[in-house]
């Protein structure tokens, strides 16, 4: 059963009406080309559909030792770095990167209370570039969980517009559950402390409530 998320049925719906209206007038007016538009808009239709899914995965290991992906998408960062916002000191960085065709529901990695949340408004550099943790629109999330802390920040990307998160300061969360979403391309950064066991490497590809991102 494909699933979307809520955050897409107004353009879901807008797109629906938009692109039969487009179909109804070149039929009616008989314009030419019509097969290119039929193609087009199908395609168009289809590309709005596959980003706003929202595919259920039950995590098949509940465990608050296991740190899970909260976004689907690419590895592009393992490093050690400064964490300028709550942690002020040294912290491992992970940096997911989510292309448009990936799926950007972003899930709770792990259960326990939230910590600390602050919504920063920005720019909008392509996710990929150095400041952009620091310059883009983007959440700072930090999750306590048995005395341990971890930051998770959503970033807008090029083509971000808007950052959904539903989170607030005190709320305990369960890991695996829906907690927010990024509208077209951006990323996910995670800060844990320096002495935590990386499970994945540069350039792996992962899944949301599936891949096991660091044991705790």
């Amino acid at each position: 059963m494909i699933r979307f998320h809520k955050e897409g049925y107004f353009i879901i719906g807008a797109t629906a009406i938009i692109l039969g209206l487009l179909n109804f007038a070149w039929i009616w007016f008989a314009l030419p080309w019509y097969g290119l538009i039929q193609l087009t808009t199908f395609v168009l239709a289809i590309l709005v559909l596959q980003f706003f899914r929202n595919p259920i995965r039950k995590i098949e290991v509940v465990d608050n030792h296991l740190f899970y992906a909260p976004a689907d998408g690419k590895v592009v960062v393992i490093e050690e770095t400064f964490e300028p916002e709550y942690f002020q000191e040294k912290r491992l960085q992970v940096s997911i990167f989510m292309s448009p065709l990936n799926v950007h529901v972003q899930r709770n990695p792990i259960s326990g209370i939230v910590q600390y949340y602050k919504y920063h408004a920005g720019k909008y550099l392509v996710a990929w570039h150095p400041k952009s943790s620091t310059e883009n629109e983007r959440t700072t999330t930090v999750f306590k969980v048995n005395g341990t802390e971890i930051l998770v920040r959503q970033v807008a990307g090029a083509l971000a517009k808007r950052i959904v998160n539903y989170l607030k300061e005190g709320q305990q969360v369960t890991q695996g559950t829906d907690f927010g979403f990024i509208k077209f391309g951006s990323r996910v950064d995670m800060y844990f402390p320096l002495d935590t066991e990386i499970i994945v490497n540069i350039d792996d590809k992962v899944k949301g409530n599936k891949t096991i991102i660091a044991k705790l």
